[in-house]
């Protein structure tokens, strides 16, 4: 490269690939067995929160479970959005992120177990099942090319995903007018509200083959080994969100006459 062209012997062009190889030799680089390592431990700090959350609401302590709900929406809420924008961080706070993420879903699980467990008996593991079945199928038709993440297929899934934040952020402003959106509601079984959740899902679940691309790619890249940390938080973003969705899904069904 003609940065590196110099008259000095010691600037050479090899003398800066070798540090630049020692450097990444002492530093690590990201590779897809460290990433998915991580993203098991984030798993586990999601299930830790939940449980705490899903044990308060058991013992008769609804409010300070509600209580923590908010504060793990919020606070996962602020984490995540400091993670990306500042990646390096993510070994520090993903493991935080995991915990608040845990807290809020555990509440809303119970929650929701609670409202349906005459009507639909073990919603909670069967959304938990759906979300990792969902999630193997996606992982095995990203292996095997089935889907391939071309830059017209990333342009597509995330052109939908900002079009659905959207759509929330419009609805959850409205709401505070007073505005009031009966399909939106998790109770009602109407078809325009399971549509719009199967829509959702279908685009949570594409966004794991984005989740898949940019690991492998940074895998391949040689990219920096706090990565590993940052495409962990990434998937474990996209593993909430699914299993949310499928919750509000299932629930709407169960609503249904």
């Amino acid at each position: 490269m003609a940065l590196f062209k110099s008259g000095n012997p010691t600037l050479t062009e090899k003398m800066f690939d070798r540090a630049q190889q020692a450097s990444a030799d002492n530093a690590g680089v990201m590779s897809i067995r460290g990433t998915i390592n991580k993203f098991g431990f984030l798993m586990l700090m999601v299930v830790a929160g939940a449980a705490y959350t899903w044990n308060l609401y058991m013992q008769e302590k609804p409010q300070t479970a509600m209580t923590l709900m908010i504060v793990g929406a919020i606070g996962g809420l602020i984490t995540g959005l400091i993670i990306s924008f500042k990646p390096n961080w993510a070994g520090y706070l993903a493991p935080a992120y995991g915990i608040l993420q845990g807290l809020f879903i555990g509440a809303i699980s119970v929650v929701i177990n609670s409202m349906f467990a005459e009507k639909y008996p073990g919603i909670v593991m069967q959304a938990v099942g759906l979300t990792f079945g969902v999630a193997i199928a996606m992982f095995l038709l990203y292996n095997f090319r089935v889907i391939q993440a071309t830059q017209k297929f990333k342009a597509v899934v995330m052109t939908a995903t900002l079009g659905i934040a959207l759509f929330y952020l419009i609805t959850w402003i409205v709401s505070l007018f007073g505005v009031n959106m009966p399909f939106m509601s998790i109770t009602n079984g109407g078809m325009l509200g399971i549509g719009i959740s199967l829509f959702v899902v279908a685009i949570a679940a594409l966004n794991l083959i984005l989740d898949f691309d940019m690991i492998e790619r940074g895998a391949e890249a040689g990219a920096p080994k706090f990565m590993e940390w940052y495409g962990a938080f990434g998937l474990l973003v996209t593993i909430v969100w699914l299993y949310v969705e499928i919750l509000k899904l299932l629930s709407r069904l169960a609503s249904r006459d």
